[in-house]
């Protein structure tokens, strides 16, 4: 039914029984009156049963069971999200077909302003009313998200967001601060101070937990894991733990297979004790705009204080977030006196102990 049409057309008729009224006689008159009474209980009629059919297209049920074989989605409501805010996420995420009908069913059903913080599980193509509900009656959900050894900082914030957790930008921007070890030194050169201390591993997390508490168990996690046995070898080797945690991050970036992080541990400690600059590529990856699988002489000349290339010791910081192996292999360097190593297409690292052997290598397997 086209409701303004059919307001336009009783409003005309309205007009022309009381133009006509005024000069009728009593009889007409009283006819008059009964046609606009009729006509006003037919408009009143009429709107209320436009006000039930938009009440029931919008209504919430009080459960929704998301169907088998569909494709769950998860959405994160963040605190002070409206229903503006939620119905363009929830129109991005290919769930709702109209932020509109979504904002109008959220003021129909009174829930604007009552979404509680939380991951939802949804699926695409639902109505307005179903996704009310599930953001109003269902339970938040428990995630398991995995974080792979040798991930940094901005890929672990894209991969919490991209799986509904939290915020992209909500962790970046705590990660720039968030220090709660003494041990996580803080710089003015750093990029993100927690850089290193986010312990790779799988974890569940309560979805109304904040970018904070998710950080907060992660560095947890790190501390849990760094042994007593682990921070006594670091002591007597006269290594911080933040020495530690910057060199076993470059190992988790240089070695593709377990057996080559001692070796590779022992040239770069090797390069610290003789003054040698790390030349590490993997130092140049973290501040690139994109990664190459080679680095070009113009790169090694980017001006960064984490280009190993041109600054001496260790980088500002850690790289990435390094395992348990990449840890003890740099608490455990090798038992060899190699000073150059370089990897092939498939990973696999090659020795050496002299700059001219190192290029008649790289000649062959590069």
């Amino acid at each position: 039914m086209d409701f303004k049409n059919f307001k336009d057309s009783v409003k005309n008729k309205l007009i022309n029984i009381v133009s006509y009224g005024a000069d009728a006689g009593e009889d007409e008159k009283s006819n008059i009156k009964k046609n606009i009474i009729m006509a006003f209980g037919i408009a009143v009629m009429a709107m209320l049963f436009i006000a039930m059919v938009v009440f029931f297209t919008f209504k919430a049920p009080n459960h929704v069971e998301l169907g088998k074989g569909q494709e769950i989605v998860y959405v994160r409501i963040n605190p002070g999200m409206g229903s503006d805010a939620i119905g363009k996420m929830l129109l991005d995420k290919g769930i709702i077909s109209s932020k509109f009908k979504f904002w109008l069913a959220s003021k129909l059903n009174g829930a604007d302003g009552k979404f509680k913080v939380g991951t939802y599980a949804m699926t695409r193509d639902m109505s307005a009313g179903e996704a009310i509900s599930v953001l109003l009656h269902s339970q938040t959900v428990a995630l398991r998200v995995t974080i792979p050894e040798g991930f940094n900082v901005q890929e672990i914030a894209k991969r919490l967001d991209e799986e509904g957790l939290c915020d992209e930008k909500d962790f970046l921007r705590l990660a720039k601060t968030y220090t709660p070890y003494s041990y996580m030194e803080k710089n003015s050169v750093a990029i993100y101070p927690v850089e290193g201390f986010l312990f790779p591993d799988t974890y569940e997390f309560s979805t109304d937990a904040s970018a904070e508490d998710i950080m907060r168990r992660m560095i947890d996690e790190f501390d849990n894991k760094l042994t007593p046995e682990m921070r006594s070898r670091a002591a007597a080797q006269n290594i911080s733990i933040y020495e530690l945690v910057t060199m076993a991050s470059l190992l988790e970036k240089e070695a593709r297979y377990e057996e080559d992080l001692p070796i590779i541990s022992q040239v770069l400690w090797k390069r610290l004790s003789i003054n040698m600059p790390l030349q590490s590529d993997a130092t140049l990856q973290y501040v690139m705009d994109e990664i190459k699988e080679d680095v070009s002489i113009a790169d090694t000349k980017i001006d960064s204080p984490y280009n190993s290339y041109q600054h001496y010791g260790l980088p500002p910081g850690p790289i990435a977030n390094p395992g348990m192996n990449a840890l003890k292999a740099a608490l455990y360097p090798a038992d060899t006196d190699y000073l150059y190593f370089v990897a092939d297409r498939y990973g696999k690292n090659y020795y050496s102990h002299t700059y001219d052997e190192h290029l008649g290598i790289v000649a062959e397997v590069r």
